[in-house]
């Protein structure tokens, strides 16, 4: 009996001598966990380690500066290959004027892959921008370009290049082209064509007035006489102004503005 007592006391005092060791031992392996995912986490992060060595581009690009984006990527988001936030890297990709939509991911173990979609432009904006086919005003910059150039107040864009694409269709079957068009803050529509003739074709019905012109033309390049603008905002029938002939005045304009 007295066996057994001293063992299981022995067994005791065993047990409260191992369980501080094991306590210890875990807190130890802990701390040697952490440590060492601390030293991962540093090893990861360094640039020199695991540096970003290539970034591969892909899409239609004729605009986009690539050498002067790269750079500012890696100005801007320095750091190892895991490091690198991709969405961080969209966001700045996108921000650029010819970049229309983009889509980065990393390839294992160094490499950047971007695909972009530029900007189509389609007219001139106000002097300082350009149009894309969807009527998107952006911050790009063309050099002797053909493009037809469009004037209009703030938020018109789409409007604008709709009236402009009409217009366009409509005029291809008279061989006219349109250079300029202007769209007033009263959204009157005011057309130069390439040839120099200038259309007024005021707020309503703006597409059957251009027609109008279309259909009356042969007739008068019959004059032989070089048209300075021709004014279609009437119910029926026009005004036409000749290059030798004096402007239309200022009270015929007032009172055709309305139409």
């Amino acid at each position: 009996m007295s066996t057994e007592l001293s063992t299981q006391v022995d067994m005791m005092e065993a047990d409260k001598v191992s369980l501080p060791v094991g306590l210890s031992v875990f807190v130890v392996v802990l701390g040697l966990l952490v440590w060492g995912g601390v030293l991962s986490y540093q090893w990861l992060q360094d640039e020199q380690r695991l540096p970003v060595q290539n970034i591969v581009y892909s899409g239609q690009i004729n605009m986009l500066d690539v050498e002067g984006l790269e750079s500012l990527i890696r100005q801007q988001h320095a750091g190892s290959f895991f490091a690198i936030d991709v969405n961080d890297v969209h966001k700045l990709v996108e921000a650029q004027p010819w970049v229309y939509s983009a889509s980065i991911r990393k390839r294992w173990p160094s490499s950047l892959y971007i695909h972009v979609v530029e900007q189509q432009a389609a007219a001139r904006w106000n002097d300082d921008l350009l149009l894309n086919k969807y009527g998107e005003s952006f911050d790009g910059k063309l050099a002797n370009s053909a493009l037809p150039v469009l004037f209009g107040p703030g938020g018109s864009e789409k409007t604008a290049l709709t009236g402009y694409q009409h217009m366009r269709a409509l005029l291809r079957s008279s061989g006219q082209k349109i250079q300029q068009l202007v769209l007033s803050e009263r959204f009157a529509w005011t057309v130069q064509l390439q040839s120099g003739i200038t259309l007024n074709l005021g707020r309503q019905e703006y597409i059957k007035r251009l027609q109008r012109f279309i259909d009356v033309y042969p007739l008068l390049k019959e004059e032989k006489k070089a048209i300075n603008y021709v004014d279609l905002r009437y119910d029926t029938g026009l005004a036409v102004g000749w290059a030798d002939a004096f402007p239309i005045s200022q009270a015929e304009t007032d009172n055709n503005t309305n139409n």
